[in-house]
């Protein structure tokens, strides 16, 4: 799922996040929630929010199986994508 910004209080000094695991609809269901505008400030260009929103994936699944994201995507963080 893509949202613009996330629900964060104005007043808080810690990093914008990126993304996140949510409760989804259903019984045990999850979903992955990518923030479109602070990815967007993050990244310089269209290659690297391809880029970031493909680790952030990869990062959100590994963290949902106990995995390290190296496991799930063994090209996760390279720079040469």
């Amino acid at each position: 799922m893509v949202e613009d910004v996330p629900d964060v209080d104005p007043r808080s000094d810690g990093p914008v996040p990126l993304g996140m695991t949510e409760p989804g609809p259903g019984r045990g269901g999850v979903r992955i929630v990518i923030y479109r505008r602070p990815v967007e400030a993050r990244a310089d260009g269209e290659r690297e929010t391809a880029r970031l929103v493909r680790d952030l994936l990869v990062e959100e699944v590994a963290d949902l199986l106990g995995l390290s994201p190296e496991s799930v995507d063994p090209s996760y963080d390279t720079p040469d994508d």
